[in-house]
């Protein structure tokens, strides 16, 4: 297998977070998306929509977006599961894990890509071009600035996001905290909690990922 990759961006990082914390090892193929690379004719054979990750298996056979690689990997590497141990825990992460990605990952990125002025004309992923909403980064910010509240009320009785459980959703909410400084926000002073939370999972090895 490998895994094409850009090293800078969040959602590639989210997938090799994932591979660490189940110690697999792939080759991984940079994909430079502040050059373009990804809108390539030999990329969008690969990957129709432009983006990262993608996993492309030994048969050719090519899995984009975040959740349907890590459902993959998990299925064929099912020794130390992130997507839940139980029924009741696989719906807990899942929906956790969507939250977070709606209420973090995608409010970032609305912050992000509607204000930054390297993202004009391309304020959404993918191959077709979008102008930027000023309107968008501003709800962006502040979806963030909610979620830091959020979380650090959820964590003030939880040591992970599902209970003492390490999971997926975990690794979405911590990248989420580092992509958030593409937008100048820091988790603030007063979310002693959240803080706990991402000091602990930041030491593990995998966030080094």
């Amino acid at each position: 297998m490998k895994l094409y990759d850009y090293a800078a961006a969040p959602n590639p990082r989210r997938v090799r977070i994932f591979l660490a914390e189940k110690n697999i090892q792939l080759e991984t193929i940079q994909i430079d998306l502040r050059n373009g690379e990804q809108q390539s004719e030999a990329f969008l054979k690969l990957s129709p929509l432009g983006e990262v990750p993608l996993l492309q298996l030994d048969d050719g056979t090519c899995i984009s977006q975040v959740h349907a690689i890590c459902r993959y990997i998990e299925e064929v590497y099912p020794e130390n599961p992130l997507l839940g141990r139980t029924p009741l825990e696989k719906a807990l992460v899942e929906s956790s894990n969507h939250q977070l990605t709606m209420n973090g990952i995608v409010a970032v990125a609305e912050g992000f890509r509607n204000s930054n002025p390297a993202f004009e004309g391309r304020a959404m992923t993918g191959p077709n071009g979008y102008a930027q909403i000023p309107a968008l980064a501003e709800r962006g910010l502040l979806r963030v600035d909610h979620l830091f509240q959020d979380l650090e009320a959820h964590f003030a009785n939880s040591e992970f996001i599902i209970g003492d459980y390490f999971s997926v959703a975990d690794i979405t909410a911590f990248t989420t905290m580092d992509f958030a400084r593409w937008i100048k926000k820091t988790i603030p002073e007063d979310c002693v909690n959240l803080q706990r939370w991402y000091d602990q999972v930041n030491a593990r090895p995998s966030a080094k990922a």
